[in-house]
């Protein structure tokens, strides 16, 4: 019997096992941890690689967009950069958005995910932006080229949810969500993620 190429026997790790997309930093893979669906925050266990309960909704509001991680990326010192010489990334992989038409509700899937933007977010003093992108064969957004072209309501909702989902009652986040940016500054953080990936862990 002839196995395609490449073949796992085992599950590749999400993070590790992965590539990080068919033309980076434009069109790269979104491993998805959450969907708009979900009442429970999931997040990958790095060590396993499977998804672990990070924690239940602390409020009503839920994620706008599928969320999760492009793999073989990595927030350090080359992505705290891109901020400021004196900001380190959060040390792990580097987030990503993906609005589509049609409902996804489920995680754990992998798509191909065009970069249009991005959310600069500090949390605790580390950067931890959001990479804002389309499903590339989505059949109402595919189109989309840059952030300018989503609905601004539509970035709002996850200018909101970043900065409140980690939010308790009578609670102040330390978060800072700074302006959406566009394409070109949303590539240079991948490419940055993709060098402090290979720093941190090897080509």
């Amino acid at each position: 019997m002839t196995f395609p190429k490449p073949f796992y026997r085992w599950r590749p790790h999400p993070w590790h096992g992965l590539d990080v997309g068919p033309q980076p930093p434009s069109l790269v893979h979104a491993y998805i941890e959450i969907t708009p669906f979900d009442l429970v925050k999931y997040e990958l266990d790095k060590r396993t690689g499977y998804l672990r309960v990070d924690r239940p909704a602390r409020t009503s509001s839920l994620p706008p967009s599928l969320y999760g991680f492009i793999p073989r990326t990595y927030c350090g010192q080359a992505v705290g950069a891109l901020r400021d010489a004196h900001v380190r990334g959060d040390q792990d992989p580097l987030d990503i958005c993906v609005v589509t038409e049609r409902p996804i509700n489920r995680a754990e899937v992998i798509l191909n995910a065009k970069v249009i933007g991005g959310l600069p977010m500090l949390d605790h003093g580390e950067a931890d932006d959001k990479i804002l992108a389309v499903l590339s064969n989505d059949n109402l957004w595919s189109d989309i080229q840059d952030v300018s072209e989503l609905p601004v309501a539509y970035v709002d909702r996850l200018r909101h949810y970043f900065s409140t989902y980690k939010q308790l009652p009578g609670e102040r986040a330390n978060i800072e969500i700074g302006d959406v940016y566009g394409r070109e500054r949303a590539e240079a953080v991948v490419r940055a993620s993709i060098e402090d990936y290979e720093s941190e862990f090897g080509g």
